[in-house]
């Protein structure tokens, strides 16, 4: 396989994916805070953020949709979002915004990225109102970014012929709010969609000032409780942990 099929954990949503010679990133978050919540561990790498070919955004949450990164990345990159977000970032100087709703798709080189259903809420204070979605990417490897999400019907059809599941596994605190995956229903998910790998994400890597310190445990432990339930839930598929920064093959 060619060495660029690999996707990066660069923390929280954010995740550098390359396939068939394209660079896609997910929910840019490339600074060391967002509001209250401060970046643990060392800062991403300057590259996650360059030479890309578009930007995903699954919802307009702040830890998601995240200006300050958007406009460090430029704001000529073609950037997919979901209904209803589209005219909040073209107000704000981004020329290429195009909105996908669950089943839409968009050709970009070789890759077909289709937004799929997602389980949670997308509204954003003091902005339109706008849904939550995934996206599937597919061209030589079938890739699934969940977003934010809860289990939704016809998750399970999503599964099919697929290479790799990035799936959220926790939050930004100590506690879950709704329209997310603990490490449980994560696994959940992985048997559902049965891909040969499955990633998680959405850990490890934002999280309240003054917290890391009181209440570490969400920081350390979703990607390793993850994978253990993987492996009673879904033996099927390959669970791998990366910490933010981490690499792997698509292989």
């Amino acid at each position: 396989m060619p060495e660029a099929e690999r996707v990066t954990y660069v923390g929280h949503g954010t995740v550098l994916v390359e396939l068939d010679g394209v660079r896609v990133l997910t929910d840019p978050v490339l600074r060391g805070r967002v509001g209250p919540l401060r970046r643990q561990g060392a800062p991403p790498l300057p590259a996650s953020g360059e030479d890309l070919d578009a930007v995903l955004i699954s919802h307009l949450h702040h830890d998601h949709a995240d200006l300050p990164s958007l406009r460090r990345i430029g704001r000529d990159v073609p950037v997919l979002v979901p209904p209803g977000a589209g005219e909040f970032l073209e107000r704000r100087g981004f020329a290429s915004v195009s909105e996908l709703a669950p089943g839409e798709s968009s050709r970009l080189g070789g890759l077909t990225i289709t937004a799929t259903e997602a389980s949670h809420g997308g509204k954003r204070r003091f902005a339109p109102e706008a849904d939550a979605v995934g996206f599937l990417l597919s061209g030589g490897r079938r890739v699934y970014f969940a977003g934010d999400t809860d289990l939704f019907d016809g998750m399970e059809e999503l599964g099919e012929g697929l290479d790799l599941a990035l799936l959220p596994v926790w939050g930004w605190g100590p506690s879950l709010g709704p329209g997310h995956l603990d490490p449980a229903r994560a696994a959940r998910a992985a048997a559902l969609l049965s891909p040969r790998i499955a990633v998680p994400i959405h850990w490890g890597t934002l999280y309240p000032l003054g917290l890391a310190r009181l209440r570490p445990g969400p920081l350390r432990s979703p990607g390793r409780e993850f994978a253990a339930r993987v492996r009673e839930l879904a033996p099927q598929v390959e669970a791998r942990v990366l910490a933010p920064g981490e690499s792997t093959p698509l292989s």
